[in-house]
């Protein structure tokens, strides 16, 4: 399914791993990491940062993309993304994250935690009517 080799499937995943202890969850106590690699090679790293007005939460996905976007400016694309979490229950991407997610890479290869272990899905299948902004929308 993805475009992504089981080495660097293997680097999003402890990437994902290893920035946990860096999530800020003082409200909820539920830690996520993420990881992405780009289609120019890089990785990049992110985790949740709460804040007492839940709204303003950021999620460990869009952490990430920040991160990229950063770096890599806006002719970012995604070619994969993992996200863990240290409960070890399953979690796939929330809505907001979809959305970014499909913003940067519709066709990226997503590597979550599922009810039976690691699962992969494509953005676009998280989110098949993903909004694109054109002209004339």
């Amino acid at each position: 399914m993805s475009g992504v080799s089981d080495g660097e499937r293997e680097v999003l995943l402890g990437l994902a791993r290893d920035v946990l202890g860096k999530a800020y969850a003082r409200y909820s106590g539920f830690r996520v990491g993420a990881a992405i690699l780009t289609e120019a090679g890089n990785f990049f790293v992110g985790c949740n940062v709460e804040n007492a007005s839940y709204g303003l939460t950021i999620c460990a996905e869009r952490a990430a993309i920040c991160a990229g976007v950063a770096v890599e400016g806006e002719g970012l694309r995604l070619r994969g993304v993992a996200v863990v979490n240290e409960r070890g229950v399953a979690c796939s991407p929330c809505g907001a994250c979809r959305q970014v997610l499909f913003e940067f890479g519709k066709d990226a290869v997503v590597f979550f935690l599922g009810k039976d272990g690691v699962e992969e899905r494509l953005v676009s299948e998280f989110l098949p009517a993903g909004f694109e902004l054109r002209d004339g929308c």
